[in-house]
C-alpha cells in the first residue's frame, strides 16, 4: 500500500511540475537527491562498519556478557516467562544493548534470532514476549543516537552531537510509555489464561 502512496505522490508532483513549467526543477531535484543519497550511503557505510566492529569486539571481550548481567533484572521483569532461557535472554540483551548505542542495524540480527526463539508454535500470531520485544525495538531508548549524529554531520550541522540530551529524553519517554503499556497488556493476557 505504501508503494502506491509514494508512486501516486511522485506522479502528482511530476504532473504539477509539467503543468507549471517546472520540469527542470524536477530533473535538478532528482539528480541532487541521487548525489546526496550516494554520499549519505558512503558515510553510513563507514559508521555501520565501525560500530558493528565495536559490537563484535565488545562481544569477544566479554563486555556484552557483563552488560547482559547488568540488564538481567530488568529483562526478567519484562520477560518473566522466558527468564530462565539464557540463549533467548542473551539475544534480547544484545538487541537492547545495540539499540542503546544507537546501532539499529547491529540490533537487527539479534532481534530476528530472539523473535525466532520466542515463536512458540506454527501460528501467525505474536505472543506477549514477541510484542514486548517489538515495543522495545520500536521505542528504541538510545544513549548515543549514532544515525542522527551521522545525518547531522552529513548535512553540515555545526553541533551534530547537540541532539544527545533531547534524543535521550524523547526515546526515554517513548520507551517508558511503550513498555508500561506492553507490561499492563501482558499482565492482563496472563490473568485471562
Amino acid at each position: 500500500m505504501l508503494n502506491y502512496i509514494w508512486a501516486f505522490m511522485v506522479l502528482i508532483g511530476i504532473i504539477v511540475a509539467a503543468f507549471t513549467g517546472q520540469m527542470d526543477a524536477v530533473s535538478t531535484g532528482i539528480l541532487d537527491s541521487s548525489k546526496e543519497a550516494v554520499s549519505l550511503c558512503i558515510l553510513m557505510l563507514g559508521v555501520v562498519g565501525m560500530w558493528t566492529g565495536v559490537m563484535k569486539i565488545a562481544e569477544q571481550t566479554g563486555l556484552v556478557r557483563q552488560l547482559t548481567k547488568l540488564l538481567a533484572p530488568v529483562l526478567r521483569l519484562l520477560f518473566p516467562r522466558i527468564a530462565d532461557n539464557e540463549e533467548v535472554m542473551g539475544y534480547i540483551a544484545v538487541n537492547v544493548i545495540a539499540n542503546l548505542l544507537g546501532l539499529g542495524w547491529a540490533a537487527t540480527p539479534s532481534g530476528i534470532k530472539a523473535m525466532k526463539a520466542l515463536k512458540e508454535d506454527d501460528s501467525d500470531s505474536a505472543n506477549d514476549e514477541m510484542c514486548m520485544l517489538m515495543v522495545i525495538n520500536i521505542s528504541s531508548l538510545q544513549l548515543i543516537p549514532i544515525n542522527m549524529i551521522a545525518y547531522r554531520m552529513q548535512y553540515g550541522s555545526v553541533h551534530p552531537g547537540a541532539i544527545l540530551i533531547p534524543g535521550l529524553i524523547a526515546t526515554g519517554i517513548s520507551t517508558l510509555v511503550g513498555v508500561g503499556y506492553g507490561y499492563v497488556k501482558c499482565r492482563k493476557n496472563r490473568s485471562r489464561n
